[in-house]
């Protein structure tokens, strides 16, 4: 009982258990129970199921609000959203990558969970390295900082170019020193075929192994942005991880909703560069102008709503004359 009590990065051992076992409940859940066949998920489904992962996701903060106080309630719900919101674009980046690898509708799915999956480890482990880094050294934040203004003016300025799937070097790789299909195999990531040039039964990999590497590749760009800039709001091991993976876990489900409209937000990336640029310039605001006093987090939810939500309503509105012609 007192391992349970025991205090574990900030936070007690019975509180990283919980959320370990939601995690790890609500994945069964969707893989066991959800999704036992390969199937394509109509829009409607899609948005059923992100409204009850961000039910829960929603809930699980009022616990942590509960149990440790509004100001970690606060910060947990401003990653959480800022989080939820940068996925947006990179549902656009899948929806590329699984058309340039023309993976079928109904095996998409399986290819995000198995993604997801990868991302929570690969998280936990930028999360740790981070922290780490911060209580060594507090100045690492400031370059935290720096990076996420620098970030936010080069999104605001940037153009839409598209990601270039085929010149990707990790795609490259694979296929020179791996036998790849030109043809899908369903669900299989790997299949065994017979090399032409010997003869030979060989291991070869598929396009959905391919678009699965990609993704993860893709989601550790996103993170670039995403990890420090809820660093920015809170140095809180526990907040930092959970509010990214309540967020990542409804990713699945909001994708086939997303990438039917996602040129609906066009706009959206003009209010993420903003909410990167105020995350940022926070920390110095915090530091040098409210001589170490700790940036209201209320006023922090407040802005980062306003701005996504801004973000959201323009795009919306900007693009439904566009939407309705098409």
């Amino acid at each position: 009982m007192e391992f349970l009590f025991a205090d574990w990065l900030g936070t007690p051992a019975w509180f990283w258990l919980a959320f370990l076992g939601l995690v790890v409940a609500l994945t069964a859940f969707d893989l066991g129970f959800l999704h036992k066949e390969d199937r394509e998920m109509g829009i409607a489904e899609s948005l059923k199921l992100s409204a009850f992962y961000i039910g829960i996701a929603l809930l699980f903060g009022v616990g942590i609000w509960y149990a440790r106080g509004a100001e970690q309630g606060m910060q947990y719900y401003t990653g959480f959203f800022i989080e939820k919101a940068l996925s947006i674009d990179n549902v656009f980046v899948i929806s590329l990558i699984f058309s340039y690898f023309a993976i079928p509708a109904k095996y998409q799915y399986r290819a995000l969970l198995w993604g997801i999956m990868a991302v929570i480890v690969l998280r936990g482990l930028m999360i740790a390295g981070g922290a780490a880094l911060v209580s060594e050294a507090y100045w690492v934040m400031y370059l935290f900082a720096a990076f996420l203004i620098f970030t936010g003016v080069k999104m605001f300025f940037a153009g839409d170019e598209p990601m270039d799937v085929g010149n990707n070097p990790i795609v490259r790789f694979i296929s020179r020193h791996m036998p790849v299909t030109q043809e899908q195999h369903g669900e299989r990531f790997f299949v065994k075929t017979v090399n032409p040039k010997t003869g030979k039964l060989v291991t070869a990999a598929t396009p959905l192994f391919l678009a699965l590497v990609v993704i993860n590749l893709a989601d550790l760009v996103f993170a670039v942005d995403s990890v420090p800039a809820i660093f920015a709001i809170t140095t809180d091991t526990f907040i930092v991880y959970a509010s990214n993976i309540m967020a990542i876990l409804g990713l699945r489900a909001l994708y086939f909703a997303l990438a039917a409209m996602v040129h609906r937000f066009h706009y959206l990336k003009y209010a993420l560069a903003a909410v990167l640029v105020f995350i940022g310039a926070k920390i110095f605001v915090s530091d040098f102008v409210l001589d170490g006093d700790k940036f209201p987090p209320a006023l922090s939810l407040g802005v980062t709503l306003g701005l996504i939500a801004t973000g959201i309503v323009y795009s919306l509105f900007k693009t439904r004359e566009a939407d309705q012609a098409a």
